[in-house]
C-alpha cells in the first residue's frame, strides 16, 4: 500500500471518530462530567493528529507539484 494512499485513509477513518464523538457530545451522550472530560480530551487529541496529518499531505502535494514543474 503507497504510504500516501494509507495516510488518506487513515487521515478519514480519524475524522469520522472524532465526528461521532462531537455528535455523541452535542446529543447528551455523557453520562456525567468524567466522561464529557475524557470525550473532550479524545476530541482534542483527535484534532491534533488530523490537523498534523493533513499538513503533511499537503506538503506532499506540494512536494509532487514541484516535482512535476521541474
Amino acid at each position: 500500500m503507497d504510504v500516501v494512499v494509507f495516510a488518506k485513509a487513515l487521515y478519514k477513518v480519524l475524522r469520522e471518530h472524532e465526528d461521532a464523538l462531537s455528535e455523541s457530545l452535542a446529543s447528551g451522550g455523557a453520562r456525567d462530567f468524567e466522561q464529557y472530560k475524557q470525550t473532550v480530551g479524545e476530541i482534542r487529541g483527535l484534532n491534533f493528529a488530523v490537523s498534523n496529518l493533513k499538513a503533511l499531505l499537503e506538503k506532499t502535494a506540494d512536494d509532487v507539484e514541484d516535482t512535476l514543474r521541474s
